[in-house]
């Protein structure tokens, strides 16, 4: 299965010495990059230094309660994050953070509901690995089409083109020279630009 060959990175952030070797154990039967931070400050200055699939946080930690931490990289970082919590926070916390797509366990979980959620993870960055493409993909069509627009206004200017004349010129350029048509509006703009 293709998705089994993919490696993770995970930052964990615990500072429960017992759990963080149980999460460990865990963690390498999964072939996961992992690192470990004791405090949610910690954490913020790795997040800032490189960015993870996965971020498990095990509260309570020694400077925060880690909650909004959870859901600032659920919300805009492209990171899957599990939230551990004690059984009798659990329906508190889980309303709070569901909204913003943090996964959430009771603590003490079994290992197989742990290692169930790792799978829930691994779903959800592959989706948002996804949905990082397409985003990726539309900047790029909004970019080609800003270039088609300027070298059309280039054509209109310069040239005297009507609108319509301006953008089959661009396609024709780009079907003989079997280029993009933002390859094409880029020579273009290039060439208006140097005569300036």
């Amino acid at each position: 299965m293709q998705l089994k060959e993919r490696r993770y990175s995970v930052l964990t952030v615990s500072s429960q010495p017992k759990f963080n070797q149980a999460l460990g154990e865990l963690i390498g039967s999964r072939q996961y990059e992992s690192e470990l931070e004791t405090s949610v400050s910690g954490a913020k200055r790795r997040l800032l230094e490189r960015s993870f699939d996965i971020l498990i946080i095990n509260v309570p930690l020694p400077d925060d309660d880690g909650i909004s931490l959870a859901i600032d990289r659920s919300e805009g970082m492209g990171c899957a994050v599990l939230l551990l919590v004690k059984s009798e926070y659990y329906p508190t916390v889980f309303d709070r953070v569901c909204p913003h797509g943090v996964y959430t366990l009771p603590k003490p979980s079994p290992k197989q509901m742990v290692a169930q959620a790792f799978d829930w993870l691994e779903s959800t960055r592959e989706r948002l690995r996804r949905l990082e493409k397409k985003s990726v993909s539309l900047e790029d069509k909004m970019k080609e089409i800003r270039l088609v627009n300027r070298a059309k206004w280039l054509l209109i200017s310069q040239r005297g083109m009507s609108e319509e004349d301006a953008h089959r010129f661009i396609e024709r350029l780009a079907m003989d020279r079997c280029i993009t048509k933002g390859a094409a509006a880029q020579e273009i703009v290039e060439q208006y630009s140097a005569e300036e």
